[in-house]
């Protein structure tokens, strides 16, 4: 679960500025709306493991490997290529862990939901890349 990474798509939303600022900001909205709701699926999977699910951004800020990399303009090509840089990450991060859950921890549905987590983030990602062009 990573909150963390829903505000720096939030960053990108409230400060993004330039010629295309409205349809970027709009944009922005999208995806973090996207994270939003991931980031509540991913919390209630959780309960549904009989865990609880972090809520502190303490708690976040331990479970993350993405950093808080505030350099750049507020531009859009800025946001884009930082968010982008944390959804290949994320999938890479997937991708090098989802067998484990089917395997090792014997867990079919958690690998099916990351499965589909990582199919969203492939989408989101192609949308990032897609305004690089």
């Amino acid at each position: 679960m990573n909150t963390f990474y829903t505000l720096k798509h939030a960053k990108a939303h409230w400060n993004v500025e330039g010629p295309d600022f409205y349809n970027k900001h709009k944009f922005f909205e999208e995806q973090y709306t996207q994270l939003e709701d991931i980031v509540d699926e991913v919390a209630e999977r959780i309960r549904k493991l009989g865990h609880y699910a972090p809520a502190s951004l303490k708690q976040f800020l331990e479970l993350t490997h993405l950093t808080e990399d505030d350099r750049g303009k507020n531009d859009a090509p800025t946001f884009i290529k930082m968010l982008l840089a944390d959804h290949e990450s994320i999938l890479i991060h997937l991708r090098e862990n989802i067998n484990n859950y089917a395997g090792a921890l014997k867990d079919a549905g958690t690998s099916d939901y990351i499965t589909g987590l990582m199919e969203t983030h492939e989408t989101m990602a192609w949308m990032l890349r897609a305004h690089l062009s």
